[in-house]
């Protein structure tokens, strides 16, 4: 059985996603089975709907945009919780089957610090993950004890960005 590892991306620039998509894109092509996991996301986006269109990608994220978990309403905070706790056990349980080789956790900096999630059930996952279990984590940040298990860290730096200069995200390009 080959190793698996564990990937950081974090930081506050741009590109998180899109790595770990990239590294999930080039493992299915080598045929290895991927689940991505998007917390804090519901919007469809390219990269959604480009995923859809690959047989064996299975992707468990929001049913819908909830907008930003630190401004959301209580109702709606308990329901992002829920869903997230939800993909997290299904994420366990296709592990735990072997129906998952490389696992991306997308937003899990941030779901886990701002407790839109159970942290119990995420630790339990990560750092128990099986030994053959490929495993990204994103997030603008992450615990100290995501870092020590790591084998992988890159840190997106934000030197310039037009969200600076109230350029919103495009269609295409940020989502």
């Amino acid at each position: 059985m080959r190793k698996g590892l564990i990937h950081l991306y974090i930081g506050d620039g741009k590109g998180k996603t899109t790595a770990a998509l990239g590294l999930l894109l080039r493992a299915y092509g080598s045929g290895m089975r991927t689940v991505l996991v998007q917390f804090l996301k519901g919007r469809k986006t390219g990269e959604i709907r480009a995923l859809a269109q690959l047989a064996g990608v299975t992707v468990l994220r929001n049913s819908r945009d909830f907008g930003f978990y630190s401004s959301a309403s209580d109702q709606d905070r308990a329901e992002m919780r829920c869903q997230n706790n939800e993909n997290l056990l299904k994420a366990r349980c296709l592990v735990a089957s072997g129906l998952c080789q490389l696992l991306v956790l997308d937003e899990i900096g941030v779901a886990y610090a701002q407790g839109a999630l159970d942290t119990e059930i995420a630790d339990k996952l990560i750092l128990n993950k099986p030994a053959g279990l490929e495993l990204v984590l994103t997030g603008r940040s992450v615990p100290d004890h995501f870092i020590e298990v790591a084998d992988y860290i890159t840190k997106f730096i934000k030197c310039k960005h037009p969200h600076d200069r109230g350029i919103a995200a495009r269609e295409g390009i940020e989502f």
